[in-house]
């Protein structure tokens, strides 16, 4: 399933993608996970057991992303609404209004990737197709965070550069 609208991100507050979400019949959710990944063994293991009656619920304790820092609930929802609003002026071709929503967005949430993806993508859809340049976005990360630091007065990225969660170099 594809979250075109974010719904899903928004409600149980995933800032970066890949995510897995396993429901039963019944509608209950048996497995939630940011960052959730086919690549990992015990990822596709939890869902066959899921799948199989094995287990009642699985709980991935892996740390695939870490936020630095939350924003407020008023941030948080004000960033969610410039990222509706930036996705909708995108949809409509207005490129100029979408990206200043999402640079909105993304100055009261940093660290969601979600919308940091989605300005990239806007302003260099080249890197992402026909396949993502992860090394173009490692380097964008480490320039964007470098801006972001001396505008905060301090810097998040180590000597290697910045990563993101999920990603080798």
């Amino acid at each position: 399933m594809i979250d075109t609208e974010n719904k899903l991100a928004n409600l149980f507050g995933f800032k970066i993608v890949p995510n897995g979400i396993f429901i039963d019949k019944e509608g209950t959710i048996r497995l939630l996970k940011q960052g959730f990944q086919v690549s990992k063994e015990e990822h596709v293991e939890a869902v066959r057991k899921l799948i199989r009656g094995e287990v009642e619920k699985v709980e991935l304790e892996d740390q695939y992303f870490n936020p630095s820092a939350a924003p407020s609930d008023l941030e948080q929802q004000l960033a969610q609404t410039k990222f509706k609003l930036g996705m909708e002026y995108a949809k409509n071709g207005n490129k100029e209004a979408a990206l200043k929503e999402l640079d909105e967005a993304l100055l009261l949430d940093m660290d969601n990737f979600l919308i940091r993806k989605q300005r990239w993508y806007i302003r260099h859809p080249e890197k992402f197709s026909p396949t993502i340049d992860i090394e173009w976005q490692q380097n964008q990360l480490k320039e964007e965070k470098t801006k972001e630091a001396q505008l905060k007065g301090e810097l998040e990225c180590g000597p290697e550069g910045c990563e993101i969660p999920g990603t080798l170099k």
